[in-house]
């Protein structure tokens, strides 16, 4: 099993645990902005594309990284961020992420952060959710969005949002 795991840092912890998903990394390769970490690859993950081949891992995994991609209202980077995962893993590959609540006092405390993520956020990452586009105050992004994952898991528990995506490919 291949691993990506974004903005490592000095961590090689997998923060969530799935029924699907081992407990521990196997195959991991490592990717951050910063070099003291000792990273595989060191790179801005707002950069893309990122330097993965396309179909290369069985998980991606974010944990704290997300919220610091983009900003606020951006859309256009918002989904190239997602689109990025999506490109880079396996079809039915997994997403394994964690963000701050959006309630929590990290969310904007920490002045890194410049993304809230919720599980609203999540429906406009899933293709099938745009059947409500017209019924609902959801807006329609199909023009830029051209991924599709599937929410197999979620989880609001204190400061964490965690969540499991599964590319449909």
């Amino acid at each position: 099993m291949s691993e990506l795991l974004l903005g490592s840092g000095n961590s090689r912890v997998k923060k969530v645990r799935f029924a699907e998903i081992p407990v521990a990394f196997t195959d991991v390769t490592t990717v951050d902005i910063d070099p003291s970490g000792n990273p595989d690859y060191v790179h801005d993950l707002n950069v893309t594309p990122w330097p993965f081949a396309d179909n290369s891992f069985d998980e991606v995994c974010a944990f704290e990284v997300l919220e610091h991609l983009g900003q606020q209202g951006d859309y256009k980077a918002f989904f190239a961020h997602f689109y990025e995962i999506w490109r880079v893993l396996k079809p039915g590959g997994y997403l394994i992420a964690t963000v701050p609540m959006w309630d929590s006092m990290w969310t904007w405390g920490d002045p890194g952060h410049t993304r809230v993520i919720t599980r609203g956020s999540l429906v406009f990452l899933n293709q099938k959710e745009y059947s409500q586009v017209g019924e609902t105050a959801m807006t329609d992004y199909r023009s830029v969005w051209k991924g599709d994952f599937e929410t197999m898991a979620l989880e609001e528990k204190g400061d964490t949002f965690a969540f499991v995506l599964r590319a449909r490919k």
